[in-house]
């Protein structure tokens, strides 16, 4: 998120939600509400399909640990790519399991959460700055 004032996300959130979304959401599914991802399709591929995908998925682990985060949110992290590894053993239900659980996109909301945290009062001066311009203009 770019804008006047100054707040804008580090490379390593961003780089993470565009993988995140590649993984978990690129796909929309004919007829019915639901996107999968590279790691749903992947997957399917035994054993080496899932590791292809842990890969990935520690790349986004790996992301979260540059840009900050304390060691008690890597280990989430880290522990919701394993589970997605680990149940991808499982024949058939852990192909099901991945088209719903979506670990990717939970780790980036642990980088975003903290993110956020650690900048609220930029992003509330910023949202209060936009408020009053927008206000401004209708005047």
């Amino acid at each position: 998120m770019n804008n006047k004032t100054g707040v804008t996300a580090p490379t390593e959130l961003l780089k993470a939600q565009k993988l995140a979304n590649r993984l978990d959401t690129a796909f929309k599914l004919p007829f019915i509400p639901f996107r999968i991802g590279l790691d749903a399709i992947i997957g399917l591929i035994p054993g080496l399909g899932d590791a292809v995908m842990l890969i990935a998925a520690l790349r986004i682990v790996y992301l979260g640990k540059k840009m900050g985060l304390p060691p008690g949110l890597v280990k989430v992290m880290l522990r919701n790519a394993l589970l997605d590894f680990g149940l991808g053993f499982i024949p058939l239900v852990g192909d099901i399991v991945d088209f719903f659980y979506k670990a990717n996109q939970a780790n980036v909301r642990v980088m975003e959460k903290y993110w956020v945290s650690q900048n609220k009062d930029a992003i509330d001066a910023n949202a209060k700055s936009a408020l009053e311009a927008w206000s401004a203009k209708q005047q």
